[in-house]
């Protein structure tokens, strides 16, 4: 059994992080599908961006557009929600045969709307829509706005993918509003299933804080994050608040661990994926560290559910000094900040391709 299929079989699902035409048009993510357990695929603007300037499979398609008069912002979308839906419909049959839990693509809403929740409500309806496909995930930061927006696009029955989180109280945040949108569903008379995943960061926790811990320490503390929640994860689910919604219908909304990709050189290239197999939950990996799970990859047994270990680990980072709370708001801020400049070099670069009139 591949290193892929074992962690398929442990019950978590593996999704491709990574969005290009190329994948489409040579075949390689339906390969992905067949060989690797792939059942869904991330995207953001970092990604786009770089699949923009690497080559040129969207040049037609940016003078196709343009020459039906759009510009900027509206030409992005289009474009790639032009590649998302072809993904979609790659993951159609798993979506159909799952009754809906898995095949999920994601697009996110503008990263400029990041403190606008009536704004975000609006471009997620309009992702939505444009979109035209069952299996699409709109993605919203999980910031204090975006959490307004959360509840309101959930109230709506618009599936989301809430990103940026870093902690276990980030996630409870983003899982709270979700929840008190089903809730007002059911109370409207409407059926609480809207499926969502929430996407704790990873990575980044250890780039951040290595630098400042004693070597006993180091990449540990982003699997430790993520252990949290878990275990918060999994408390949150035996509550009678959600047994409510769930005798109604609804389904848990999984936590997706996001930026598992490995940035220290000298550590296993499988580490967050290897140390991150948990039932009910995705982890989203690069293509880089997707092929190299599927080559080499060492799954562990699944993460305890009690947390008590993760939280250990958690005390010792903050006696090394680190403030995990304020650790947390800044990378939460940093992330915003970083899909802002992606989001402008983007639609630069865009322009820069776009025929002038």
């Amino acid at each position: 059994m591949t290193p892929t299929r074992r962690i398929h079989e442990l019950g978590q699902r593996l999704w491709l992080d990574n969005i290009t035409r190329d994948l489409l048009d040579r075949g390689t993510l339906a390969g992905y599908i067949a060989g690797t357990a792939v059942t869904g695929l991330t995207s953001n603007p970092s990604i786009f961006d770089a699949a923009i300037a690497g080559g040129g499979a969207y040049a037609s398609a940016i003078a196709s557009l343009a020459a039906r008069g759009l510009r900027g912002e509206d030409l992005f979308m289009e474009l790639a929600l032009d590649d998302l839906r072809r993904a979609a419909d790659l993951f159609a049959p798993l979506h159909a045969d799952s009754d809906g839990r898995e095949g999920w693509v994601s697009m996110e809403v503008s990263p400029l709307l990041c403190e606008d929740a009536e704004g975000t409500v609006a471009a997620a309806r309009d992702i939505h829509a444009r979109a035209a496909r069952p299996n699409l995930f709109v993605k919203i930061p999980g910031t204090r706005a975006g959490c307004r927006a959360i509840e309101e696009v959930t109230v709506l029955g618009i599936p989301v993918n809430v990103t940026l989180l870093f902690s276990a109280d980030h996630y409870l945040d983003a899982a709270g509003a979700w929840m008190r949108g089903l809730e007002r569903r059911l109370e409207a008379g409407l059926p609480p299933r809207v499926e969502s995943v929430a996407s704790v960061f990873i990575s980044r926790w250890d780039v951040a804080a290595d630098p400042l811990l004693p070597a006993e320490l180091r990449l540990k503390l982003g699997i430790a994050v993520a252990g949290d929640a878990y275990a918060r994860f999994r408390s949150l689910y035996a509550e009678p608040r959600w047994q409510r919604l769930a005798a109604a219908g609804a389904r848990p909304q999984r936590v997706l661990w996001a930026s598992t990709g490995t940035k220290d050189p000298s550590a296993p290239d499988t580490l967050y994926v290897d140390a991150l197999v948990a039932p009910d939950t995705v982890n989203t990996v690069p293509e880089k560290t997707l092929l190299a799970v599927h080559d080499h990859g060492r799954p562990r047994e699944p993460m305890p559910e009690d947390g008590r270990a993760a939280r250990e680990v958690l005390a010792a980072v903050r006696e090394a000094g680190v403030d995990l709370d304020a650790l947390a708001a800044r990378l939460q801020d940093e992330g915003a900040r970083a899909f802002v400049r992606s989001w402008e070099q983007l639609l630069g670069r865009i322009a820069a391709h776009t025929p002038s009139r």
